[in-house]
């Protein structure tokens, strides 16, 4: 009988194991969120999709800023609430290039090469993928709904709304200024203008004549030059007007160089 109780209590069947449970998937970054994607990672903002004029809409710029045009971004993407800083190129890259050292201050004496590198080398890290941003995502970005020179109107003002020759901050024509340092624009973004030149992902093309509307990268044109927007600290307010454009080789670096970090969802 023993045997027997034994054997039927073998012959039970386990319990059916409960269903697992469905991966949870993360909640959607809403427009406006500022969030990390690992404790020493760059701030970054969720940009909303939109429309824009891009170029020159104020008069009096060059013709490299024509024509204007309309550019749809339809889709939302995230920027860099700042300019990458010295501490964050090191967490990544082990190094510090910079002429003006300071933890909060922007990363500058970079190339697009050396940008790239560490967009590159930020995403093993967290396993996101990063890039430049394209040229109309940076000005899209820059003007934040505005039409005018700069965000916050047609005048550089003198209060110090960036740092730049001529820009009436304490750190004009002196040295970079810690990010952060000025107010930002409707979008949440600071040092969009002045501080240091950023990189952005497009080869040069000397006018917008077949440039993309939809806010992807230009790969066609002198690719040996790449784009810079904002302007810098040594540079005068006219520089970094939000339609201003200029280019260096990709493997150039200057004490007014940076760049700061993008990526889609």
């Amino acid at each position: 009988i023993n045997k027997l109780k034994q054997q039927k209590q073998l012959a039970v069947a386990d319990p059916p194991k409960p269903p697992a449970p469905s991966p949870v998937k993360p909640a959607a970054k809403k427009v406006g969120q500022v969030f990390r994607d690992c404790a020493d990672c760059p701030e970054m903002v969720v940009i909303p999709k939109g429309s824009f004029r891009m170029g020159d809409l104020n008069g009096g710029g060059y013709s490299n800023e024509k024509p204007v045009h309309t550019v749809n971004i339809g889709y939302k993407f995230a920027v860099g609430k700042y300019e990458v800083t010295q501490a964050e190129w090191r967490e990544v890259m082990g190094s510090n290039p910079s002429s003006f050292k300071g933890y909060r201050n922007p990363v500058e004496r970079v190339s697009w090469n050396d940008a790239q590198d560490f967009v590159r080398r930020l995403g093993t890290k967290t396993g996101k993928q990063y890039r430049l941003l394209t040229e109309a995502e940076w000005e899209y970005a820059a003007r934040a709904g505005t039409a005018t020179k700069y965000p916050w109107g047609s005048s550089v003002g003198s209060s110090g709304n960036a740092n730049c020759d001529g820009c009436g901050s304490r750190w004009d024509n002196r040295q970079t200024a810690p990010v952060g340092s000025f107010n930002s624009n409707a979008f949440g973004l600071h040092d969009m203008h002045g501080n240091v030149w950023e990189w952005v992902a497009d080869c040069w093309n000397g006018n917008y004549a077949g440039a993309p509307a939809d806010g992807s990268v230009w790969n066609s044109g002198e690719c040996s030059r790449r784009v810079l927007r904002g302007g810098s600290w040594y540079y005068e307010p006219r520089n970094m007007r939000s339609a201003y454009r200029s280019r260096l080789t990709t493997g150039e670096r200057s004490s007014g160089g940076g760049f700061r970090i993008a990526r889609t969802f």
